[in-house]
């Protein structure tokens, strides 16, 4: 893999990480809830999870790939009509104009390590997660592929992680900050249509 290459995959994992989801929403939720320092706590439990399930796609779906390519080409439709369904969803929110309805998480003031073990445990569950990395398997991981690609591409990817879920820690624990993404959610939803379009139109139609 070219460093072209590498940061395409990011990109496209960026931009599935970094949409609204349940995960992104418990930052967001415990953030405004309970501080910085707990938002913190829980979004290291989903980086944790979000690098277990790209371990698994990695090095584990990556050699099964290369001996079914069938698999490969069911994954790549599969992952491809996900993001699709993503820009659908995006561009639905974007022309609507109800204000976004933040979940209410009743949450105690549990210890630290209760806070990590949520953040674990939300994304080990979250669909969203385990497609997003079958995605990134499907486009930079084809048959053949080494295994210091796959751990680059793994690596690269949870670097992106740790950045998008810690910022939503940080940029949501401000008021002023959730009010500014309140205000402007629409032009957000509308480049997230975009993205997810691009990235699902290049599964379904690239070269395995």
């Amino acid at each position: 893999m070219n460093s072209i290459d590498i940061l395409f995959v990011c990109i496209v994992f960026f931009v599935g990480v970094a949409s609204p989801g349940p995960s992104n929403l418990a930052i967001m939720a415990v953030a405004m809830q309970h501080g910085r320092v707990q938002a913190l706590i829980l979004s290291l439990g989903i980086v944790c999870g979000s690098m277990f399930w790209g371990i698994l796609a990695g090095f584990g779906l990556a050699s099964i790939l290369a001996t079914y390519s069938n698999l490969l080409i069911i994954m790549k439709i599969t992952a491809g009509l996900y993001l699709l369904w993503l820009a659908f969803k995006s561009a639905r929110s974007a022309f609507s104009k109800k204000p976004i309805v933040m979940p209410a998480l009743t949450l105690k003031k549990e210890s630290n390590f209760k806070h990590f073990l949520s953040g674990i445990l939300l994304h080990l569950t979250n669909p969203k997660a385990i497609f997003v990395w079958l995605s990134i398997v499907s486009i930079a991981l084809p048959s053949g592929s080494s295994m210091t690609s796959a751990f680059v591409v793994v690596f690269c990817c949870s670097l992106v992680s740790i950045f998008v879920f810690t910022s939503y820690a940080l940029l949501f624990s401000t008021k002023s900050a959730r009010q500014l993404y309140l205000n402007f959610r629409r032009g957000f939803d509308g480049l997230m249509t975009v993205c997810f379009s691009y990235a699902g139109i290049r599964m379904l139609f690239g070269k395995i």
